[in-house]
């Protein structure tokens, strides 16, 4: 009788669906935690000035006619 490895389980070889459920909670909870462990153990960001020197350039916004249109005819004036 030869025996030949296969990669593959037969359905009869699985665990329960149960077990298999609680296989991939313990995981996904265990990758929670070191998310929150690592979180826990960073220093807080600087809230100092000196530490964020540049200021910072704001975006603009450009409304086009159609949306200026919109918003007045909706009172929603945008100056």
């Amino acid at each position: 009788m030869t025996f030949i490895p296969s990669s593959h389980l037969t359905h009869a070889e699985l665990s329960p669906t149960p077990e298999l459920v609680a296989d991939a909670r313990q995981v996904v909870s265990s990758l929670r935690l070191e998310r929150v462990v690592t979180a826990a153990v960073e220093p807080a960001p600087s809230i100092h000035f000196e530490d964020y020197p540049r200021e910072m350039v704001k975006q603009e916004i450009q409304v086009s006619a159609a949306a200026a249109r919109i918003a007045n005819a909706l009172h929603l004036h945008l100056d």
